[in-house]
């Protein structure tokens, strides 16, 4: 049988697409909805010293925030469509959407981390990071069938992105040689070829050579509305280098005729600007030296390239969303041209950027709050991409305890074995979570009490969990149960899974335990403002951070393994990629008031390490006080401490150290 041309294959392509965004639009509303966990509420207040005072608990949450969002666009876009009890449905709400999708070009997508030097040494060292399959489905080609499988990952984005837009919406969608083409042809039939505007050709001046062909040294762009009679836009216009003077031209009796003074001479008029048009070589790519440039982000696009699409496409106060949002661009963009934006990236590394670089902002008095949310079911959801739609917990779980310690744990017997996730090992209980869950304080207390009433009682109980709640270092420590172990599942099991299968997996997987963070607090003061209000000052420090196994990271080669577990001995705190701190912590929702990350040269001049200390002043309560501290490292794992301070640790006007002085 004759194997069918990629042209052949695009009416079932997008058939199939169709099909999926169906079935997902159907499952809004019903109990098999995707749901986002908010993580954190960020109110952007950089470190530029340690006396930072940070933002005060008063500031106002818009009623419509930012949102920056960690996971499958696809689920991602589903839970926007959906909306929940605090955020409206996204259906029909969007101004512009703009994404710069992986061109296919079958490009490595590892990440490039850099660590100070170690011991003896005064050179930085750098170690690669592998994505996830995951991730690099949403960055390279790493898809059995090439093209074709790229064609359908974005086929059902494309529909339910129609479905986001405005009817005076628009959206912008920037890819390259590879598969600009085929692209267009389903850009025409999910919007219609009369809503086409243009293919924008960005040339950017690539230094580069080409023996056997003239070199490639653009992109194009192509720009699509919802609706052509309805759709906004904005012509741009670029000043001219010097004013070109030319005829004036007016019409007379319905003929356009060139315009003459009332003496009859011929009229000029000197032009200083001109419309752009889809031509665009005036936008050099992003360079190292520039002050936007982001390390080890190759596709990172200018800002100015942004700029233009958002003024031309987008109203002023509008909502623009990027789905594939990489470095932050069009978000930061958006940000400072007083848009508001939606986010997605299924990649830890680019959302750890975009966090950065929106804090970082300083244009109009800086970056708005705005939530950092993930897809709450998204390990759920992928064990359903790589078991089958029909998949049951449990039998996860049973593959699982399986994969555990040299020769797997045995499945407890059925009358016993609560929702088929308990498995022993000798003496050792072993509890598989459900990847729907985060494993947290809840979760450990079922452990304990599983580990003592089961089949008449066990030595100790090993939970191993997906997801885990910010706080489950504070779980673990509140209980202090020795009996007790918390480990991860790694984050690439149904990836190697899906390529490799159980049998071949047996006694080589490493699970791992938990990274933790250790702070304390080192001042503690009360008195009042410069207008008498009360008030309360807190300096907080970072004493220690523990990662997980190194064994247990997915690193490219052993000798970076041992380079990691060498910082791990020396200076663990320069594993710390971003920290911040909520000073009135409610238990539920982290508020971000203050930030710290790698990088964030006003506050010193190291780019490899972040601060230790936290400065803050906050209006005084007459209660207890939560104070939260967490940190994500340069791997993306995230930790959480919790400091408690009583409401009568100190009376008014006296001061308490604890630990070392602050200082720097």
């Amino acid at each position: 049988m004759a194997v069918k041309s990629l042209l052949e294959q695009l009416p079932e392509i997008v058939r199939d697409g169709r099909e999926e965004a169906r079935r997902i639009l159907e499952r809004i509303g019903t109990s098999q909805r995707v749901g986002l966990q908010t993580r954190e509420l960020v109110l952007p207040s950089r470190n530029n010293s340690w006396l930072n005072p940070g933002v005060g608990p008063g500031v106002e949450m818009p009623e419509h925030p930012n949102r920056l969002i960690f996971g499958d666009n696809l689920l991602a876009m589903a839970a926007l469509l959906e909306g929940d009890g605090e955020h409206e449905s996204l259906r029909g709400k969007l101004d512009l959407i703009c994404i710069d999708p992986p061109f296919d070009s079958k490009a490595d997508y590892r990440s490039k981390i850099r660590l100070p030097a170690g011991a003896g040494s005064d050179q930085p060292v750098d170690v690669n990071q592998r994505p996830t399959v995951a991730e690099q489905s949403a960055y390279s080609d790493t898809w059995s069938k090439g093209t074709e499988s790229y064609l359908r990952m974005i086929t059902p984005r494309l529909i339910l992105m129609r479905e986001m837009l405005k009817d005076s919406g628009s959206i912008y969608v920037h890819l390259d040689w590879h598969v600009g083409a085929y692209v267009r042809a389903i850009l025409d039939e999910i919007f219609g070829r009369n809503c086409f505007r243009n293919e924008i050709v960005w040339s950017y001046g690539k230094m580069a050579s080409a023996t056997k062909r003239f070199m490639a040294n653009h992109d194009q762009i192509y720009f699509y509305v919802k609706n052509p009679d309805s759709a906004y836009f904005v012509p741009v216009k670029a000043s001219l280098n010097k004013p070109v003077r030319r005829l004036a031209r007016e019409m007379v009796d319905g003929v356009l005729k060139n315009a003459r003074n009332s003496d009859g001479t011929l009229r000029y008029v000197d032009i200083t600007e001109k419309a752009i048009d889809d031509t665009w070589s005036d936008l050099s790519r992003v360079m190292p030296a520039s002050g936007e440039y982001v390390d080890n982000y190759a596709t990172q696009k200018p800002e100015k390239l942004l700029a233009r699409i958002i003024s031309a496409s987008c109203p002023e106060g509008g909502l623009v969303g990027d789905f594939f949002v990489g470095s932050g661009t069009t978000a930061a963009v958006a940000e400072k041209l007083g848009r508001r934006w939606i986010a997605v990236d299924q990649g830890k590394p680019a959302v750890m950027i975009s966090r950065k670089r929106l804090v970082d902002i300083e244009e109009n008095g800086g970056a708005e709050p705005f939530l950092y949310q993930s897809v709450g079911d998204y390990q759920f959801e992928q064990a359903k991409n790589t078991l089958g739609r029909r998949f049951r917990v449990g039998d996860l779980a049973k593959v699982v305890l399986g994969l555990y310690g040299e020769h797997g744990a045995i499945p407890l017997p059925a009358d016993v074995n609560y929702r088929n996730s308990l498995g022993q090992v000798g003496d050792e209980l072993v509890y598989v979570d459900s990847p729907r869950n985060s494993t947290g304080l809840g979760t450990l207390r079922r452990a304990q009490s599983l580990r003592d009433n089961t089949l008449g009682g066990f030595k100790k109980v090993t939970v191993l969990g997906w997801n885990f709640s910010t706080d489950i270092t504070e779980a673990i420590r509140t209980l202090g149960d020795e009996r007790l172990a918390v480990k991860a599942i790694p984050s690439n099991l149904l990836d190697e899974l899906k390529k490799k299968g159980d049998k071949a997996l047996r006694g080589k997987i490493a699970f791992s335990t938990l990274q933790y963070l250790d702070a304390s607090l080192a001042h503690h003061s009360r008195g009042v403002d410069h207008e008498g209000h009360p008030k309360e000052e807190f300096v907080v420090q970072l004493d220690n951070y523990v990662l997980i196994d190194p064994d247990a990271l997915p690193l490219d080669k052993d000798e970076d393994r041992k380079r990691v577990r060498a910082i791990l001995h020396t200076e663990p705190l320069s594993l710390i990629e971003y920290w911040a701190v909520d000073p009135d912590y409610d238990g539920s929702t982290f508020r971000s008031t203050w930030q710290e990350y790698r990088g964030n040269t006003a506050n010193d001049e190291d780019p490899l390490r972040t601060g230790t200390i936290a400065a803050l002043t906050v209006p005084a309560l007459e209660r207890d006080r939560t104070i939260a501290i967490r940190a994500v490292d340069v791997f993306g794992y995230e930790s959480e401490t919790l400091i408690v301070v009583p409401a009568d640790a100190i009376p008014p006007g006296a001061t308490i150290i604890e630990g070392q002085e602050a200082r720097r």
